[in-house]
């Protein structure tokens, strides 16, 4: 049996090939999002920047849906891969590209049902709250295709193909850049096109997904009632909890969403080119979580606590340089970025806070993503769920509204930035000593499955 990749080598290599690969991956995804979204600020109406701005709040809910999915199947199946069980992992693949899809229908379907009202809550009115509904109704159902990709991508990350899981997204999004300026600009659609291109985009990651994950790699085992019965409930048992994670930062985004929403649309402008350079800028913090998942589950699964433990200390290496190196960008970008998406008045004030308070906390942020792919990875997700809910549930609402009233606008910057170090500081020190105390997976209820959940794993292996 082929030992998994991570179990040898050094963890601090492993983790910035695996971050790299992940960032250049998730990085370009959004990187087309954000010219997207800058091809929509070209048409020189603020409303429509400010309309997906809205329905980014809300559809950034089930995106995470899918993102937490894809972080169970990865734990899981990383864990399988560490034990040697290959056909486990296989079963465990199929099983999670079927319930990701399943839920996601469901999560699609009562989003579009319930549109206009999310919009409506988030703040946005008349012509705005209208675009931003009518953008959802395009996009949203397009999601279901995209949660079997990501979990496909988790697939090839959990045996340490990075590079495959990184031209999932890489070649899915250079269609996305070549066409949206096509649909958007040349052909006069406008957001209807940015909708289209974004539908496409992930149309295409599915394709190429099955293309690496399926056919060239024969990761996947064909999916059977009996395979579901098995494996959804140790599925469930990762995947839930960080779902739940996951779902805190859509959670916490809608509500400052809200408080922005009153110092009107140019505020709601900065505010969307501020969500799209977020997760521009710190493709490498965010894909650090997801990227680190497989290295903590193989090296677990194997019982070799000593890598798992430099995998955390190193992962919070990388990240502080990272972020470092990224405040810096930042701020020499500032006025080109402002000239780029025509901001002006409150905007301009929004955005320039960002760049010279908010960015730093994410020095704290990525800690916090670090503990988090510990503790999903390591059994003990529902952590993970408590320090981001108190983080964007409990922290981030009142210091914003309470900074909002000192500060104006800027003050959801300061709010959302203050969070974030207190909640990084206590959830880095809790996952290390957390991660110091492993003695091996024995010693935690880890086993996605005991071997007699597979009473006759040849009977669904595919011929």
């Amino acid at each position: 049996m082929a030992q998994g990749r991570f179990l040898s080598g050094g963890t601090m290599g492993h983790v910035v090939r695996m971050t790299a690969t992940g960032a250049m991956g998730i990085t370009f995804v959004f990187l087309v999002d954000a010219a997207n979204l800058f091809w929509i600020s070209q048409l020189g109406d603020p409303q429509l920047v400010a309309a997906i701005g809205f329905a980014y709040a809300v559809q950034f809910f089930s995106v995470s849906i899918a993102v937490g999915l894809m972080i169970g199947a990865t734990a899981v199946i990383s864990r399988s891969i560490g034990m040697g069980n290959r056909e486990q992992a296989r079963r465990q693949a199929g099983a999670g590209i079927a319930v990701s899809v399943c839920i996601l229908a469901l999560v699609s379907a009562l989003i579009v049902a319930a549109r206009h009202q999310l919009v409506g809550i988030a703040g946005a009115e008349g012509e705005t709250a209208r675009l931003a509904a009518r953008y959802l109704a395009f996009t949203i159902p397009s999601l279901i295709p995209m949660s079997a990709a990501l979990v496909l991508s988790g697939v090839l990350r959990a045996d340490g193909y990075g590079a495959k899981a990184m031209y999932v997204t890489l070649w899915s999004g250079i269609v996305l850049m070549l066409i949206d300026p096509v649909l958007i600009l040349w052909m006069g659609w406008g957001l209807d096109g940015a909708a289209i291109g974004l539908v496409l985009f992930r149309l295409c990651l599915l394709g190429v997904a099955v293309f690496f994950a399926v056919i060239q790699m024969n990761m996947v085992d064909r999916p059977t009632f009996a395979t579901l019965r098995n494996i959804a409930v140790p599925f469930m048992r990762v995947a839930g909890p960080a779902i739940a994670t996951q779902m805190s930062t859509p959670a916490g985004n809608y509500l400052l969403t809200i408080v922005m929403a009153q110092y009107g649309d140019a505020a709601m402008a900065a505010w969307a080119v501020i969500g799209r350079l977020t997760v521009v800028v710190f493709g490498g913090v965010f894909a650090l979580s997801g990227a680190i998942g497989g290295i903590f589950g193989q090296n677990f699964g194997a019982g070799q606590m000593d890598r798992v433990r430099s995998t955390y200390r190193n992962a919070l290496i990388f990240c502080l340089l990272y972020t470092l190196v990224a405040w810096a960008l930042m701020r020499l970008a500032t006025p080109y970025v402002i000239a780029g998406f025509g901001l002006d008045g409150v905007g301009v004030e929004v955005l320039q806070s960002f760049t010279a308070i908010g960015v730093g906390g994410f020095v704290f942020i990525g800690a916090l993503f670090v503990s988090n792919a510990a503790f999903n990875n390591l059994g003990r997700p529902s952590r993970s769920t408590l320090v981001n809910w108190i983080k964007d549930g409990v922290l981030s609402y009142p210091a914003a509204a309470v900074l909002t009233g000192l500060f104006g606008a800027t003050g959801v910057i300061y709010g959302q930035a203050l969070a974030g170090c207190v909640m990084g500081l206590v959830a880095a020190t809790w996952g290390w000593f957390y991660v110091k105390g492993l003695r091996g997976p024995d010693s935690q209820a880890l086993d996605p499955a005991p071997p007699r959940a597979y009473p006759n794993p040849d009977k669904h292996r595919r011929r």
